[in-house]
């Protein structure tokens, strides 16, 4: 199932993930934010916290959202340590799905994508491209 969440809802990291909280799913649920032509984040909420990965680490230093995700999952990070292109966080977020963190990881780094077609590349190799693609027709 694919939902579009209310655009309040993911203003903040925390609200993101309280947003997929309130969703139903056995195993957790996987959710995706996308920022404009920046980056996206994938969160898995889990039984026990929550999984998250920013596909650009460039956006920890301009975007509070990415900042706070970060912060989440308590990953530590220096200014002069982050290179463009390159995923931040947990990237074996997909492998339960079936999307193993090298392939996460080639998806992020294309930079013939934008983010929104790399979100979209990650919704076909997960099996829901076209639940996802009528869902933002939809809105």
């Amino acid at each position: 199932t694919v939902v579009s969440l209310p655009p309040h809802a993911v203003v903040t990291a925390e609200g993101f993930v309280a947003s997929l909280r309130q969703l139903p799913g056995e195993g957790g649920v996987f959710g995706i934010v996308s920022i404009a032509d920046e980056f996206f984040i994938l969160a898995h909420t889990v039984r026990d916290g929550v999984r998250l990965m920013i596909s650009d680490a460039a956006a920890l230093l301009d975007w509070s959202l990415a900042q706070e995700a970060a912060e989440m999952i308590g990953l530590e990070w220096e200014e002069d340590d982050i290179e463009e292109f390159e995923a931040a966080g947990d990237v074996s977020l997909c492998v339960d799905f079936g999307l193993d963190g090298a392939e996460l990881i080639m998806i992020c780094q294309d930079e013939e994508l934008y983010p929104d077609d790399q979100v979209r590349a990650i919704a076909k190799r997960l099996g829901f491209a076209k639940e996802l693609a009528a869902t933002l027709r939809g809105r």
